[in-house]
């Protein structure tokens, strides 16, 4: 029998066990000492390095939910959030929003069966646009990941900073819509891109993520599909980034797979034609808004600075350009080309392109940290020495920190400003809530009789006044021809016919639909006149036009008309 050439008992231990372990006779099963003591700083360290990445992650979303959640029901909903909350409440099953607001209209309905879920106790305006805003700062979050994922920590902060105080987000995210869901949902598709493309041959899982990602957000709004014009520009362009047609193939049936819900839903539900009605509508709509309707208004909404220091990174760091800049380039192209040349137009359309923007201002933002001073020369040929006793490194991140804050100075200020901007008569459809409405609808609901008709000049002035009135209201803009209407409104082919007959017993004057439509704010002047209406309700707001004048000016009248 062949002997070890060492024994357990022996104080020698075997070959390479530490010098320490021998010389110490423990009992068998205890630990190290020493490896306790590492073992507790390395969890220390960790615990303090986890510690300094949470800290201002979460003062920054605490800054993106100040911003979202503040004054958040200071002014009433706009047409397209009374419509969503009401199909959310029909959903829910409110039995007054099911006779008022259908549940399947014009856009898939993944929003609203999500806010459905905190409208089962009832209906309110905080709840609804409390869901919104929660949904803003989860986006912030992601695009931190985003960031991170592509240019490091710091420059993950700075994008969430970013977009947490950026107008274009905040004013969008504070608003029952469905472009914050779609944005969130985009901006993790995106993320799942990143994590394929780095993760090579390896990397199906992360594709397949991004595709049911950009499922759900074409399930929140059916314009999410635009985006994959980008990703299909950004992997024939890069010659870095390659996709499998395998791959391709996969990730394609699981979008597709997504999608079908919705059209499975309405078919099920017996509703098939009606989805086929409101994509007649939407292809042979009028245009709303000219073509440089974007390049117009979102500048200023997302903010000057951020544009610039986007800009500014991708000149002054040219050099480091690769997959990583044309990805988030094809990104916002494709809708930004897509909707302006498309006819129809709406504020908040352009919202995916809020996080890569962020993402680009945040990498040059953080790039400001890595600047170095070259160092200068003097005539006999000595190195110049600096009579700062700061280190260079530290110039650069005081500097690149007070850069950052003054962006984000800048953004936040707009942000506050268009919040608590003052009303002016006008309105822009997915800019804010509707000043007025809220007021007129209530009253609607308190005294206009069970039954009476209304009549207004324009559907989103309607579909308010039905969300908080309770009353079947009529638009009178509302076209004959069903290619210009929307489906789920009723034209008024003859409203003079209509007002004899005595189907009407009110009409809504607003100062919103006679700005953006002045023929048929003229075209209800007149049936007051002719009908002798008298003016049961007003609702006056002191815009800064005549701020002067102690008289405020009347949003909306609603007149009783009497039939000769």
């Amino acid at each position: 029998m062949i002997r070890p050439a060492y024994s357990t008992a022996d104080a020698t231990a075997a070959p390479g066990t530490d010098s320490r372990s021998r010389a110490t006779d423990r009992p068998p099963g205890t630990a190290d000492p020493q490896a306790r003591r590492d073992f507790r700083g390395a969890r220390r360290r960790a615990a303090r390095w986890a510690l300094r990445s949470a800290l201002p992650l979460t003062a920054v979303l605490a800054l993106a939910g100040f911003l979202r959640f503040w004054q958040l029901t200071e002014t009433g909903f706009n047409s397209d959030e009374a419509v969503y909350t009401g199909t959310a409440a029909s959903l829910a099953g409110d039995p007054g929003m099911q006779t008022v607001f259908p549940v399947f209209r014009a856009h898939p309905v993944l929003f609203a069966g999500l806010l459905s879920l905190f409208l089962r106790g009832g209906t309110d305006d905080f709840t609804a646009r409390a869901v919104a805003a929660a949904i803003g700062v989860l986006t912030v979050a992601v695009t931190y990941l985003l960031a991170r994922r592509l240019y490091g920590r710091a420059a993950g902060f700075a994008a969430a900073l970013v977009l947490a105080v950026m107008p274009y987000h905040v004013v969008v995210t504070r608003q029952v819509l469905l472009d914050g869901l779609m944005t969130l949902c985009a901006t993790v598709a995106l993320y799942c891109v990143v994590r394929y493309v780095q993760s090579g041959s390896d990397g199906l899982p992360w594709l397949l993520g991004a595709a049911a990602a950009l499922g759900a957000a074409t399930l929140s709004k059916e314009t999410a599909l635009v985006l994959l014009c980008g990703l299909y520009v950004f992997f024939v362009l890069s010659r870095s980034a390659r996709m499998r047609l395998r791959h391709a193939v996969l990730a394609t049936g699981v979008l597709c797979l997504v999608v079908a819900a919705f059209p499975l839903a309405t078919s099920l539900a017996g509703h098939g034609s009606t989805g086929q009605d409101y994509l007649q509508w939407q292809l042979f709509r009028r245009a709303n808004h000219p073509m440089g309707f974007y390049a117009v208004t979102v500048p200023q909404a997302v903010g000057w600075a951020a544009l610039v220091a986007a800009a500014a990174g991708l000149f002054l760091l040219r050099r480091r350009m690769s997959w990583r800049e044309g990805l988030l380039l094809c990104w916002i192209a494709a809708p930004v080309l897509f909707f302006t040349l498309w006819p129809v137009k709406g504020f908040p359309y352009l919202l995916p392109v809020a996080p890569p923007l962020a993402v680009l201002a945040g990498r040059a933002l953080s790039a400001l940290a890595e600047l170095r001073p070259r160092p200068g020369r003097m005539r006999s040929g000595r190195t110049r020495r600096s009579r700062l006793r700061l280190r260079p490194g530290v110039l650069a991140a005081v500097g690149a920190v007070f850069v950052t804050l003054v962006v984000t100075a800048t953004l936040a200020l707009s942000s506050a400003t268009r919040i608590t901007a003052a009303p002016n008569g006008s309105f822009l459809a997915g800019s804010g809530g509707l000043p007025g409405g809220r007021e007129a609808g209530q009253w609607v609901r308190d005294h206009v009789p069970a039954g009476a008709q209304l009549l207004a000049a324009g559907p989103s002035t309607a579909n308010v006044l039905q969300f908080y009135g309770g009353k079947s209201v009529s638009a009178l803009s509302v076209s004959v021809n069903r290619l210009h209407r929307n489906p789920s409104y009723t034209p008024v082919p003859n409203p003079d016919r209509s007002l004899r007959d005595g189907e009407f017993q009110y009409l809504v004057w607003d100062s919103y639909t006679a700005h953006r439509s002045p023929f048929y704010g003229a075209k209800i002047r007149q049936l007051v006149e002719k009908y002798r209406g008298t003016p049961v309700y007003t609702s006056a707001l002191r815009v800064p036009a005549s701020s002067a004048d102690p008289t405020p000016t009347p949003v909306f009248v609603v007149y009783q008309v009497r039939v000769p």
